[in-house]
This record gives C-alpha cells, sequence and structure tokens, in this order.
C-alpha cells in the first residue's frame, strides 16, 4: 500500500502577526498536485491541523476544500485525520459522518471503545488493503481515571504507562484482526506525542506536551508488530531510534524563523507486512523566511544582499552587538524601504539584556519581545520569590500554560 504521511499543518498560524493562508492554499494546492502525480492510496494528516481550538473561517475553509478536492479529483482511496494538541477534538469530529461517506476517517480523540480506533481500509473491490491504529493527541483524562492524591513524580511515570497501555491493546486488537483476514496486509499506526530522541528547534512553536514527562517516552514503548508509525507534533522531519518505518513527516511550513533554513518534506512509503520503502517528497518554499544576527554592519550587509535578491523575503533580524542602538528599527528600515524585504521582526537584545537585569530600569520594551517563561521568571525576581520556591513554582505555570491551550474550549 502506498501512502503519503503528512501533519502540524497549523492552519490559521500568523507569524508576528501576519496572516499566512497565501501561503497555506500554496502548500494545499501542491500537495493535490502531488497526489494526483503519485496516486497513493492513502493520507494520514498526523494531527495539528489547525494552530488553535478556535480556527479562524477562512482556516477551515481552505481546510475542508482541499478534503473535497482530493475525495472529488483525485485516485487517493482513504485520507485519516487525528487530532493533536492543538486541535479541537469536537471540531474535527463534528462532521466525521458526514466525511466518513467520502472515505475521509476523523479521529479527534479516542473513541469509548478502543477498539473503534483500529480502521479497516478496504479498496474499492472490498478487499482490507491495510489497518490502521487511528491514534490521536492522548491526555492524561482520556486514558485513565486520575487520583486527586497522586504524587507528581507517580502521576508523569502513570501517565507514562497508560499512553503505553492503550498503544498496545489498539495494536493487540488490529493483529487479531490481521491474523482472521484471508490475507495478510501492513499494520500502520499513528501518534502525535514527542518521542524520546526526537529533535527540535528552537522558536519552532512545538509545545511541551507532558509536562516534566519529555524524555520517558521511547521508541521501545511502541508494539512490535507496527509496519509503519506515522507521528506528530514536531516539525522537524526525522527517523526516530534508526527505525525507517517509524517517522516524523515534520511542518509543511516553516513555523518560525528558527526553521527557515530547514527543508520541509511529506512522507511517501510503499507498506507490506513487514517491509516499508520510503522517499521523502520536497516542499517548495512558498514564502522564503531569513534570520540574520550580528552586530549593526553585519545586519546591513545582509539586508543589503537580501535586497538585491529582489524576491519577497520576510526577515527576523536579532541585533547581538556590544553598543546600544536605541534607533535599531530605523536604521534598519531605511535600508528594505520600497523593496520586497520585509522586517518581520527586530529583536534588539542588547537593550533586552539591560532591561531584564536591571529590575530600576523604568525605559520601555515591548511586551511581545518576551515570551511569557520570560515574564513569569521577571515576576518571580521582581518579587523576590526565594529560589528553593522558583522551580516548583515554574513547573506549575507550565502545567497552567500547556492547560490553557489544550482544552477544547468549545466542546459544549
Amino acid at each position: 500500500m502506498k501512502i503519503f504521511h503528512t501533519s502540524d499543518w497549523h492552519l490559521g498560524r500568523t507569524l508576528y502577526g501576519k496572516k499566512r493562508y497565501i501561503e497555506f492554499e500554496a502548500f494545499l494546492n501542491w500537495l493535490i498536485e502531488q497526489i494526483e502525480l503519485k496516486s497513493p492510496e492513502l493520507l494520514i494528516i498526523a494531527g495539528d491541523i489547525f494552530d488553535n481550538t478556535t480556527p479562524s473561517n477562512k482556516a477551515q475553509e481552505l481546510y475542508y476544500q482541499f478534503l473535497c478536492k482530493v475525495a472529488a479529483n483525485t485516485s487517493c482511496q482513504h485520507i485519516v485525520i487525528i487530532g493533536g494538541n492543538h486541535d479541537s477534538p469536537t471540531l474535527l469530529n463534528a462532521p466525521k459522518e458526514l466525511l466518513k461517506q467520502l472515505k475521509i476517517h476523523v479521529v479527534g480523540n479516542i473513541s469509548p471503545d478502543y477498539r473503534d480506533d483500529v480502521l479497516e481500509l478496504k479498496d474499492t473491490n472490498g478487499i482490507t488493503q491495510a489497518l490502521v491504529c487511528a491514534i490521536p493527541y492522548l491526555r492524561d483524562r482520556d486514558i485513565r481515571i486520575l487520583d486527586e492524591y497522586e504524587l507528581a513524580e507517580d502521576k508523569d511515570k502513570n501517565f507514562m504507562h497508560a499512553i503505553k497501555d492503550y498503544y498496545s491493546k489498539v495494536c493487540e486488537h488490529a493483529e487479531l484482526l490481521r491474523q482472521q483476514l484471508e490475507h495478510p496486509v501492513p499494520i500502520i499506526a499513528t501518534g502525535h506525542l514527542f518521542v524520546t530522541g526526537g529533535k527540535t528547534l528552537k522558536d519552532d512553536g512545538v509545545r511541551e506536551l507532558y509536562v516534566g514527562s519529555l524524555a520517558q517516552f521511547g521508541a521501545t514503548d511502541f508494539p512490535a508488530g507496527i509496519d509503519y508509525l506515522a507521528l506528530g507534533h514536531l516539525h522537524v522531519p526525522q527517523i526516530i531510534a534508526s527505525k525507517d518505518n517509524y517517522r516524523y513527516s515534520g511542518s509543511p511550513l516553516a513555523m518560525g524563523f528558527g526553521e527557515a533554513r530547514q527543508q520541509k518534506v511529506i512522507i511517501e512509503a510503499d507498506i507490506s507486512v513487514g517491509n516499508v520503502t520510503v522517499n521523502e517528497i520536497a516542499i517548495p518554499k512558498f514564502q522564503p523566511l531569513e534570520r540574520i544576527a550580528g552586530n549593526l554592519d553585519t545586519i546591513k550587509l545582509a539586508l543589503t544582499n537580501l535586497v538585491n535578491r529582489n524576491e519577497s523575503i520576510w526577515v527576523e533580524v536579532d541585533y547581538t552587538g556590544q553598543e546600544i542602538v536605541a534607533n535599531l528599527q530605523q536604521e534598519l528600515q531605511a535600508i528594505v524601504m520600497n523593496t520586497q524585504v520585509e522586517l518581520i521582526k527586530v529583536y534588539n537584545s542588547q537593550l533586552l539584556a539591560q532591561v531584564l537585569s536591571s529590575a530600576e530600569y523604568e525605559g520601555g520594551i515591548e511586551l511581545s519581545s518576551l515570551n511569557p517563561e520570560q515574564v513569569f521568571d521577571k515576576c518571580l525576581s521582581m518579587n523576590n520569590i526565594p529560589a528553593n520556591q522558583q522551580e516548583e513554582l515554574k513547573k506549575c505555570f507550565a502545567q497552567i500554560m500547556q492547560d490553557l491551550t489544550s482544552n477544547d474550549v468549545r466542546a459544549e
């Protein structure tokens, strides 16, 4: 069975306030072209379809237009979509029965009966082609009964065990179904989680999923019978634990300037029982991004070179020179004025360092220059919180941030 594997579209995501719908639409149109050209029988979208749980109407329009075009105009026989930590499970699931008529299988969250998370995909002749363990992002409350008296260290360990157990029982059911078939078919599993050894990049926008537990779920925790594991969550395309059939596809667009030089891909895989051949298909860059760091002379020279390329480029600048340049933004804007180069963000690191190191500083700085963790750290420092209490407070803050960004606030 030939499949395409992609994930982490983050439809609706902005970059420092810049809307990116033109890029998203260009990617989706390109993906349709690749489906028409390569004729995969299955497309897997491994979570984080949208950037938040309340996506804009435009983001949803792009999503549904894409699904309709693939179903109506290509030979792709099935689409499997799982929810990620950015997605609203109920929003994804709302039209699932309708989409199922188009052989689009949506699993926003786990089913009440875990056996229903095993999808038996058949061809036009009714012959089973593959079994898909369609496992979405797993929330703690979804897969185990929580104990209010549970210690923090036990909570993390028990949660990881619950994830492992859930994969085990779903895949065991798939194996049972496979044994009942007249001919063996591959078992494909999905996941949206952080697996030990996974690579991230600074400024890639990947949220911490399980506070305090990032290093505890490894490739060996997945059941052995999986022929291909289609993972989402990390934006860097990569192989896990040297297993060529355990893959993160990565995001199709650079979600931050930290990914500006990274080649984005979709995964094409030919899968049979016990054998997988994988090919990475490079995704074009629909909007070039560049990150420049250095002293003032270095930055000015780099900006001039970008201007001379005579193409649309979004730029992030990080000034790291020793001298404080108060009018940095104005000096750099003068270079790119009336060109296709656009300064999206300018960091004045030297000025920022001065602000953060001086409680008495009364000057101004944009709040957008600080991430939530930096703001919270500054609050702890300004309120003279003892060092022995700060670690626990930071962990609580991280948990609050996780809850705020992953709860399905519009479920009812």
